[in-house]
């Protein structure tokens, strides 16, 4: 049985992740569009690093013993100064290596490439599993490394500075300190891997961390509908000490078991089957100054910046959705824009949006601090519009802490996300059907529209899919508040 670094990282993680990826893979969930473009951005990321070594040669072949046998001749070429996708195998572990950079006394530099803005714990372990496989494949390593995104690197336009871009942080010592642990995981994976059945490993925190575990829906059913993990921002020690109680659903819980405020709420909403709204909700809502701007940003957030100024990782706003309701009662008016090309959509996005918000009135959002801190950039890239949107921050008036803190609904199942909370309130304003319906969706379409991978009737449909779903954002804070408002009076 053979392990590769993917499964040995799956092995470390959970015991029966492994098994399950070598024994049943058919029960593995399939990448989706966003798992796929974080794969796709990890890619890009992989082969940007490759521009730190001129000259480096990359080991094409899928086939293990060719691969093996085409390193080994690369690193026999002191002509070579670098080999990418290197491929190493030692007693039944097989590792393939980002890149091997050739020092001046003939001795190797491992690097490992991650898209990453730091080092984490798990990436130990990988570095960690090559520097085992190389070295004992009898190659002499100065140093095993791994080259993350520079969060601080600001991109000046034309080409990448690549070695501006990474930091490469030497890991030689943790990983050498790691090797006896490597051996007792080895062995524990090919003993599973051995094991007719996959072991009794429970559900938990292993599930989703470092990542997400493919079989994740196989070990964890969805739970019932008025299940106590349904309760919102409950404590892991108060489910603990329910489900000690032999509690599980939350019309068991007993009506004097201590809760705090915020749950026993919720959780007498769903036994009753009634929403409840705080007496309280109406003097938020007097708060208002009419006329009143439903507003919404979409934004994108690549590794690789795209315009002067930009760090990696910052976000990108490309579109806004604008719902202008005069006065009470009044039936809105409806402003967008959607940036539909490769150029810099910055100056024409915060432009547009002040001469909709005008000067006065309240600026409604949900969860305030993604577009202040939206804006915030902006002023930065921009400072000449700096006062214009000092102006609009100082009007922002958000709508998730006045839902969270006055309303509940049965249906909410535990999260206060607009997703969640405006078919409930609002049935009609659902977001089922839509082919865009959340903010990572739209990021994937508006990539799509702009980069040329959308063509002809598709851009069509993909600029009308952005459009509609940013509108019922807005749309739907606009019906949200005038239900708040009924209820309230």
């Amino acid at each position: 049985m053979l392990i590769t670094k993917s499964k040995f990282m799956a092995g470390s993680q959970c015991l029966k992740r492994l098994f399950l990826a070598v024994h049943s893979p058919e029960l593995a969930a399939q990448p989706g569009d966003a798992d796929q473009a974080i794969i796709d951005q990890g890619q890009e990321v992989g082969l940007l690093a490759r521009g730190m070594f001129p000259g480096g040669v990359a080991v094409e072949s899928r086939n293990r013993e060719e691969a093996i046998r085409a390193t080994r001749e690369l690193i026999g070429n002191p002509e070579i100064p670098a080999i990418f996708e290197g491929a190493f195998e030692h007693r039944d572990v097989f590792v393939r290596v980002d890149m091997l950079q050739r020092r001046q006394d003939q001795r190797w530099r491992l690097i490992e490439v991650k898209s990453t803005t730091a080092v984490k714990d798990h990436h130990l372990d990988d570095v960690a599993m090559q520097h085992r496989v190389v070295t004992r494949s009898g190659v002499d390593l100065e140093a095993s490394c791994l080259a993350h995104v520079n969060r601080e690197y600001v991109y000046g336009g034309g080409p990448i500075d690549v070695p501006s871009f990474f930091k490469i942080r030497n890991l030689t010592r943790q990983v050498e300190r790691l090797q006896p642990e490597l051996t007792v995981q080895l062995r524990s994976e090919f003993r599973v891997l051995a094991m007719p059945l996959a072991p009794d490993i429970a559900a938990g925190r292993q599930c989703s961390e470092p990542v997400t575990c493919e079989f994740f829906d196989h070990c964890n059913p969805p739970l019932p509908e008025n299940h106590i993990l349904r309760l919102p921002r409950i404590h892991a020690a108060t489910v603990a000490k329910l489900a000690a109680l032999g509690v599980q659903s939350i019309h068991e819980i007993p009506e004097h078991y201590p809760l705090t405020g915020r749950l026993r709420r919720a959780c007498a909403s769903v036994q009753m089957g009634e929403p409840w709204y705080s007496p309280q909700i109406g003097e938020e809502l007097s708060k208002l100054k009419y006329p009143l701007y439903f507003a919404d940003f979409e934004t994108v957030n690549p590794a690789l910046p795209r315009f002067a100024g930009m760090r990696p990782y910052d976000q990108i706003p490309f579109q806004w959705s604008v719902h202008v309701q005069r006065q009470p009662g009044a039936a809105p008016e409806h402003f967008e824009f959607l940036a539909t090309d490769t150029s810099d959509p910055r100056q024409a996005f915060i432009s547009a949006l002040c001469d909709v918000l005008g000067d006065g009135g309240s600026i409604v959002v949900y969860s305030q601090q993604f577009e202040s801190q939206r804006l915030l950039d902006l002023a930065s890239w921009l400072p000449e519009f700096s006062g214009r949107i000092k102006k609009i921050q100082r009007r922002l008036w958000d709508l998730l802490p006045i839902v969270r803190n006055h309303v509940y609904h049965p249906v909410f199942g535990g999260s206060y996300s607009l997703k969640s909370v405006l078919p409930a309130l609002v049935p009609q304003m659902s977001y089922a059907g839509l082919e865009v319906a959340n903010g990572q969706a739209a990021g994937i379409a508006w990539e799509s529209l702009v980069r040329g991978t959308a063509e002809g009737i598709d851009r069509d449909r993909i600029r009308k899919a952005l459009l509609d779903y940013c509108g019922q954002d807005t749309l739907g804070m606009v019906r949200l508040v005038e239900k708040l408002q009924h209820e309230s009076e």
